[in-house]
């Protein structure tokens, strides 16, 4: 089983420990990739039009700043680098020892500037978005596509893809759609299924940790669909030869978060 999830927007910079260690990172394939990227975002995060370019407001200078030298900034696990919504939710401090080890093997995070990192990778906090287009490089989901193909379909294999990601980070790699499921969420109001958005991200990050922490790993479409009656309302809506499979997870109206930790 793998489980795909996109990046947070936010960042946690570490605050100390050793620079990242490209050999270290999963998919060494990648790394040439990698380089190339850091040096065009390094060049691109000190000229006058850095925040227009990145896409982002005078808030986000410092990070904006720290692209500059990243092969010198503290790195940190990727699961710690990351926060936000989903991330919260899933809560890899909350797991076991064992859950955690699961996480590390089973969890690919799709990134506008490593292409695929694992949870257990060392990095350093960066901005850069999926949506940007960069000079020499383009549109990134577009760039990364014909790099990660190769390499991610190798690690995807015949097992089941979890696919947790939003719209412009799935366009960077679409994983073999027999073997996929992507993961969408609704909420009952009203009666009718409405899209969700926050509630989505959350939903996801709970459905990681839950896949997580159950035990044995499900290995077909039906199996996760199984999994998430565990937990919510779910229906599965089959793929065909060119699309994955959907699973639904459907929300009640009086849905509220749950408190992280409890």
């Amino acid at each position: 089983m793998l489980i795909l999830l996109p990046p947070s927007e936010g960042k946690q910079p570490a605050g100390h420990g050793a620079p990242f260690d490209a050999d270290s990172l999963q998919f060494p394939e990648l790394n040439a990739s990698r380089q190339q990227l850091l040096t065009v975002l390094s060049a691109v995060s000190g000229a006058d039009d850095a925040l227009e370019v990145l896409g982002v407001g005078k808030s986000l200078v410092a990070a904006v700043t720290r692209n500059i030298d990243l092969h010198t900034e503290p790195a940190a696990a990727a699961h710690t680098v990351y926060t936000g919504v989903l991330f919260e939710a899933l809560g890899y401090d909350r797991l076991d020892e064992a859950a955690r080890k699961r996480a590390d093997s089973s969890i690919l995070v799709i990134s506008a500037l490593w292409g695929a990192v694992g949870f257990a990778d060392r990095i350093p906090a960066y901005r850069l978005s999926m949506s940007v287009k960069l000079p020499e490089i383009g549109k990134l989901a577009s760039w990364w596509k014909p790099r990660l193909t190769p390499v991610l379909n190798a690690r995807a294999g015949d097992g089941l893809v979890v696919d947790c990601r939003s719209s412009t980070y799935a366009a960077a790699w679409a994983p073999p759609a027999e073997n996929t499921v992507s993961v969408a969420v609704f909420q009952l109001r009203s009666g009718k299924l409405k899209v969700v958005s926050h509630f989505a991200k959350h939903t996801r990050g709970e459905l990681a940790s839950h896949l997580l922490t159950r035990g044995a790993d499900v290995k077909s479409p039906e199996e996760l669909l199984a999994a998430a009656h565990e937990r919510w309302k779910a229906e599965l809506i089959p793929g065909t030869a060119r699309k994955a499979h959907q699973l639904n997870i459907i929300l009640p109206e009086d849905h509220a978060f749950k408190a992280v930790g409890n």
